[in-house]
């Protein structure tokens, strides 16, 4: 079972650097939850930050590595759980263009997302699962 963490500076007043530092103390919490690999994404701009540590089940390559990012770039994602007819949503998108590096429900959700809508991708996925998403395009207004 993987572990997701996020961060958000409301103030605005954080280094990227000082999040990155953040972010690792958290997901370095939750080893237990992910031995395989772990990783940070910051998006200084809006002084965010999302969190992982892997348990590589599904896809073993580094390509299931997160956060990990749609394929044009607007989604940033730390996602933990299965979708069990991920290899089907896989196929339909396929037709529809869409590449994969890898072989994980992660990066196909991602897909999902960017073909039909967060709604949308989540109606056609069937199994259990978290997730935090981060849209790069949203403006933020707290």
């Amino acid at each position: 079972m993987c572990g997701i963490t996020g961060y958000l500076d409301p103030t605005y007043q954080m280094r990227s650097d000082e999040l990155s530092s953040i972010l690792t103390r958290m997901t370095d919490t939750l080893r237990h939850r992910g031995p395989d690999s772990s990783g940070t994404w910051v998006d200084p701009t809006v002084a965010l930050g999302l969190g992982h540590r892997r348990l590589a089940i599904v896809d073993l390559s580094a390509e299931g590595h997160q956060p990990m990012r749609s394929h044009d770039s607007r989604y940033v994602i730390v996602f933990n759980g299965e979708i069990y007819n991920f290899t089907d949503m896989a196929r339909h998108l396929r037709e529809k263009g869409h590449p994969f590096r890898g072989h994980s429900d992660t990066e196909v959700l991602l897909a999902a997302i960017c073909q039909w809508g967060v709604a949308g991708a989540l109606q056609r996925s069937v199994g259990m699962f978290a997730f935090a998403l981060w849209d790069r395009t949203s403006v933020c207004s707290i």
